[in-house]
């Protein structure tokens, strides 16, 4: 198994810890203190998936995750997110910058393991789908293989996760789908978050789609769906 992890955590006995048993698992894991080595790291390798700590020494998680998401080479990289912090605020906010999970401390280091295993195998069978290169709906355009978005000839700037969501949306276009479904699909396990946390996302996907917004329908009681067809 040739899959490379970073852990990003400032309590040494923690990332002892984290890279022994990932490697317990087959996988190779490295790990730094801070945010500045963090940046050095991801410098000079490529990695398959991150698990990052909000609360380091020099600053926020949250920066990192943003930097890595917003980077086109690297925003398809997972990142579990692993804090103290126990607040819904944050859980959304680190989903709103495209983190992939978010696990509180303390936590389990084989529920952890399972959930790193997860998003690999998501991520793997990604790559390994055959990519259709465009979808279109009215003015909207969706390009899988450059992850861009755009209306009426106008990019959308969305965020990796957002893009997943959309994408799930219109793939199935005309159905209803629950909160659940889509926490599901598109985090890619059921995830131990409030469903306010698919209406925030849903809320800014449709401010960012302008006049295609409308499409991303709510139906009441039920979830969300995307509009079979164009008006």
């Amino acid at each position: 198994m040739n899959v490379n992890i970073l852990v990003i955590e400032d309590e040494p006995d923690i990332r002892r810890n984290l890279e022994y048993n990932l490697g317990r698992e087959g996988f190779k894991a490295s790990s730094v203190g801070s945010l500045d080595e963090a940046n050095e790291k991801l410098k000079s390798k490529k990695f398959d998936l991150i698990l990052l700590d909000l609360m380091l020494p020099d600053g926020s998680g949250l920066d990192l995750c943003k930097k890595i998401k917003s980077n086109s080479e690297t925003e398809a990289t997972p990142i579990i997110i692993l804090t103290a912090k126990d607040d819904e605020v944050d859980k959304v906010v680190g989903f709103e910058l495209g983190a992939d999970d978010y696990v509180t401390k303390p936590f389990s280091v084989r529920e952890l393991i399972l959930r790193v295993k997860a998003i690999l195998k998501r991520s793997d069978t990604k790559t390994k789908e055959v990519v259709e290169v465009e979808r279109q709906f009215g003015d909207l355009k969706i390009d899988v293989d450059s992850h861009e978005v755009h209306v009426d000839s106008q990019l959308i700037e969305l965020t990796a996760l957002e893009f997943r969501l959309l994408k799930e949306l219109v793939d199935k276009r005309g159905r209803v789908q629950s909160r659940d479904q889509l926490l599901s699909e598109v985090w890619g396990y059921n995830a131990e978050v409030t469903t306010r946390t698919v209406d925030t996302h849903i809320k800014r996907l449709r401010e960012k789609l302008g006049s295609m917004g409308k499409y991303v329908q709510t139906i009441r009681g039920v979830g969300y769906k995307f509009s079979r067809t164009p008006d």
